[in-house]
């Protein structure tokens, strides 16, 4: 069996990262019956998603402070982090009803996910070094499926309570786990003999190259968790403009979510051909322009902005494996793992306000919260522009 699996390693990877990350979004996808049974509000919605945020934030540093990503091997890791991730998710469940306890262990399930997300993608360069951007390309849809699985579960489970979906997820993150741990780790990033020190991987950022990525990703990092947290709420509200009934919020935020991934893997083919840097530059503008129009087209009929939503679930992750190319392209060679840990850590840090003022604000603005999100596309835009490498380099 493992010989088998080692034929596939790409698909393995990314099928692990689908049931490692569907813990990430999963107390959203049973918001509304979890909201309706413990009398919870859009601002404790946001609260425990930061949570995860928070943990997940404070996983990379640490993994960047002691150089893990570097000294250990990938799989191991992320075998590790998915079992305690699928408990501190499962422990969820028995104390959702009990602040701070509920912070405290979506705090841990994000931590574990430190160990998932990051990892897989140094597996994918390991194994797959060739067109490491369609590559990571799978691996990231494969986060965005993971992100959007919760509200299917929760669809698909209606009338149940609404324990089950998230049991589900940790059983997922078992499975995930359990795959990667028997392929192994890949060929082509050796595990290093040493501890890699923080200075190392903010060595990086001394890279202009490095650093033109770096500003991308955290200005597409400011408005991608921001966006996927007000996807049921956005949803909500045209569907109940069509006079529809809760029951159908889940699918349509699967669907909203969930298309990103495609816009991951068509974004991976064009960048074998058009480059990396081609793709994020026109994701970023596109899911930019959505930020700044919304609110305008507010008052439009609710099917042609549902489908305006889709739109936007497409573009907004489609540059995320971009920059993740880029960034591996850039950085040292000997400090990949904790370079974009320091990355990836810088970045989640700013979602943090960006789903503070978006979910605590959508009472008082409603749609308008969109233009929030703006300066994220922007700055990530001017930063592109700034370190602009050659045409067609990946």
């Amino acid at each position: 069996m493992i010989d088998l699996l080692r034929r596939y390693p790409l698909p393995v990877i990314v099928l692990a990262q689908l049931f490692g990350t569907s813990l990430w979004f999963s107390i959203n996808g049973v918001w509304l019956s979890l909201a309706a049974e413990l009398s919870l509000t859009e601002t404790d919605l946001g609260r425990l998603t930061l949570a995860v945020q928070a943990g997940f934030i404070t996983g990379t540093l640490t993994i960047a402070v002691t150089g893990l990503a570097d000294r250990f091997g990938a799989s191991r890791i992320f075998a590790v982090s998915s079992l305690l991730g699928a408990l501190a998710n499962g422990v969820f469940v028995l104390v959702a009803s009990q602040p701070p306890l509920d912070f405290a262990f979506r705090f841990v399930t994000g931590l574990c996910l430190a160990g998932i997300y990051p990892l897989g993608m140094k597996m994918v360069i390991a194994w797959t070094p060739k067109h490491a951007g369609a590559a990571l390309a799978w691996l990231v849809g494969m986060l965005t499926l993971g992100t959007a699985l919760p509200h299917l579960m929760r669809g698909a489970t209606l009338g149940l309570p609404w324990e089950w979906p998230l049991l589900g997820a940790s059983l997922l993150a078992l499975a995930g786990g359990a795959l990667v741990f028997l392929l192994g780790d890949g060929p082509h990033l050796p595990v290093s003999s040493g501890p890699v020190p923080l200075r190392q991987g903010l060595a990086a950022l001394r890279v202009p190259r490095f650093r033109a990525v770096a500003g991308g990703y955290f200005g597409h990092m400011w408005e991608l968790y921001a966006f996927w947290t007000l996807v049921p709420l956005l949803a909500a509200r045209e569907l109940a403009r069509l006079e529809q009934g809760d029951w159908l919020v889940s699918w349509v935020a699967f669907a909203i979510i969930g298309i990103g991934a495609a816009g991951c893997v068509i974004g991976g083919r064009l960048s074998r051909s058009l480059g990396s840097e081609w793709v994020a530059r026109w994701a970023l503008t596109v899911s930019g322009a959505i930020c700044l129009t919304y609110p305008l087209l507010a008052q439009m009929p609710p099917i042609l902005l549902l489908g305006l939503m889709l739109v936007w679930g497409l573009s907004v992750i489609a540059d995320s494996p971009q920059f993740s190319a880029l960034a591996a392209a850039s950085a040292p060679k000997e400090s990949v793992g904790s370079s974009l840990a320091v990355m990836n850590a810088v970045g989640f840090g700013l979602t943090l306000p960006a789903i503070w003022l978006t979910s605590g604000l959508w009472l008082e603005l409603g749609t308008w919260v969109a233009l929030l999100l703006v300066p994220g596309p922007v700055f990530g835009l001017w930063s592109l522009r700034r370190g602009r490498a050659p045409t067609g380099t990946t």
